[in-house]
């Protein structure tokens, strides 16, 4: 498996496993009914950078990652993940998550936040947990999932640079 910076021509790839998973309304608070041309401003050009994981030519996973505050705040990045779902539970997420704190040390980040984790989507949980992420706050019923309703979404915090400074 190969993860590699997204270049401009991979979105007709990135597409599918964007609206699968934002259509679904379970993990995203992008409107269910986001445009291709609105997800790709979104996925590939706010972003400071986005990845892309191939294997044998088969788009299987992609992450952005981006300043998360301007200024002061600059030193936190976010990262959002997706990975179809054709392909979870092959160890993909987990792949992309440790590749993007990779590359947020080499770009200078001192710290990683998620700002919004839909408290419902465990498995996205645990895996953040196992990669070292806390849960810092709670946001109460912050997002309204499409079957339960208004549920909690979690901010998880994770210091990257061993220096603690």
């Amino acid at each position: 498996m190969l993860i590699r910076e997204a270049r401009a021509d991979d979105f007709h790839k990135i597409w599918p496993i964007f609206h699968e998973i934002v259509s679904a309304g379970e993990t995203y608070a992008y409107a269910r009914n986001t445009s291709k041309e609105a997800a790709e401003t979104l996925w590939m050009k706010a972003p400071r950078k986005t990845f892309v994981l191939e294997k044998k030519g088969a788009l299987l996973g992609t992450y952005y990652i981006k300043t998360n505050q301007p200024g002061l705040g600059s030193h936190v990045c976010n990262c959002g993940y997706m990975v179809p779902s054709k392909a979870r539970g092959k160890g993909i997420a987990s792949q992309l998550c440790e590749h993007s704190q990779e590359l947020a040390l080499a770009l200078g980040y001192k710290a990683m936040q998620f700002n919004f984790v839909v408290a419902t989507n465990q498995s996205a949980i645990q895996l953040w947990q196992r990669q070292g992420f806390d849960i810092v706050g709670c946001l109460p019923r912050a997002f309204n999932h499409p079957h339960q309703g208004y549920v909690d979404a979690f901010v998880m915090y994770k210091w990257l640079d061993s220096s603690k400074t």
